[in-house]
């Protein structure tokens, strides 16, 4: 049985506060404004794998400028014919490159780099999610 993993957030656009669950999903990234990054870590285990499950739900504040971004490992795990894959870091390193752009601009850069590393073979799913925090109005 294959048992995906699950991410859920529900932001609060007044409070500028994003409540969110992470079972098993790749840890979700706030490329913060002074270009520091917070790792979104798992708040419980996958989705059925055991009879008794549990999850909290974590908060963090996000403040004008900051970056969410939500991705499946057919973003960090896109590798070229030699075998060297996309990873982590060059993704942290396209949002920090990016982020004064729009996040349209951003998306279509960093998954038109992930597919260029090998254009014939695609073994993955390709999902990248960006979100920026504006100032409370």
């Amino acid at each position: 049985m294959h048992t995906p993993p699950f991410f859920f957030a529900v932001y609060d656009d007044c409070a500028q506060r994003l409540r969110y669950a992470n079972c098993g999903h790749l840890s979700g990234l706030i490329l913060r404004n002074d270009n520091t990054c917070q790792r979104l870590d798992s708040t419980g285990t996958l989705l059925g794998l055991f009879q008794h499950w549990e999850c909290s739900i974590r908060e963090c504040t996000l403040k004008p400028g900051d970056m969410l971004a939500l991705y499946t490992d057919g973003i960090t795990e896109a590798s070229d014919p030699e075998g060297i894959e996309f990873g982590e870091e060059r993704l942290i390193e396209r949002l920090r490159q990016h982020r004064d752009r729009p996040c349209q601009f951003a998306l279509d850069a960093i998954t038109s780099e992930v597919r260029s590393l090998n254009p014939g073979e695609q073994h993955d799913d390709i999902t990248l999610i960006l979100a920026k925090c504006r100032p409370a109005e």
